[in-house]
């Protein structure tokens, strides 16, 4: 995974009015925190956060006032309505040390002939891998699955240099038989009529 670069400021200033002005000069409030340091609060270029963050579990790589940091994103916080980011955590990380993060489910292939549809249980998959070689998702195939199988954690291969750290019995994908909605009967429907 590449490593995006951003220039960050530390912020001086706090409260609702002060992240309205950061957001109106189209910068990003943010905090970066980690390994025991004390967090330090920052302004981000929004549109190159924005493109940054379009790819899961971006490795960032920031300059602050001449220092430089190596972070990914914890949790983004983004305006409900018009999807812009409103604020963002950046965990501090060092090369060579394992996080953990989730990583999206891919499938492929087809299912088995027949009325059946696939239901993801879970859209993500938790894993441990080396902060600078974060894998961006899994494939799994599901080809030739029938009602009533299902695919676990521990069933997926994981990328090179990744573990599992979530429980591995838990159902990521399961195959369900679709089901008609069956014609209301007429005498059911004569009764409630009279009433």
């Amino acid at each position: 995974m590449a490593e995006i670069k951003l220039d960050a400021t530390v912020r001086t200033e706090f409260g609702k009015g002060a992240a309205r002005r950061t957001r109106r000069a189209n910068l990003v409030p943010g905090v970066v925190y980690g390994h025991g340091a004390e967090p330090v609060h920052i302004n981000l270029p929004g549109h190159e956060l924005l493109l940054a963050l379009r790819t899961a579990n971006v490795l960032i790589g920031l300059e602050i006032d001449g220092k430089d940091a190596l972070v990914i994103p914890k949790a983004v916080q983004r305006n409900a309505i018009k999807g812009n980011i409103e604020h963002v955590d950046l965990l501090t990380v060092k090369r060579g040390e394992k996080v953990n993060v989730e990583i999206a489910v891919h499938v492929e292939g087809e299912l088995a002939p027949g009325g059946n549809l696939l239901e993801y249980v879970q859209n993500t998959l938790l894993v441990e891998a080396e902060a600078t070689h974060i894998p961006e998702s899994v494939t799994v195939s599901i080809a030739g699955l029938d009602a009533g199988d299902s695919i676990l954690a521990k069933d997926i291969p994981l990328p090179k240099g990744s573990v599992l750290a979530g429980d591995e019995d838990a159902v990521v994908l399961q195959v369900v038989s679709a089901q008609a909605e069956e014609p209301a009967a007429e005498g059911a429907e004569s009764e409630s009529t009279e009433a």
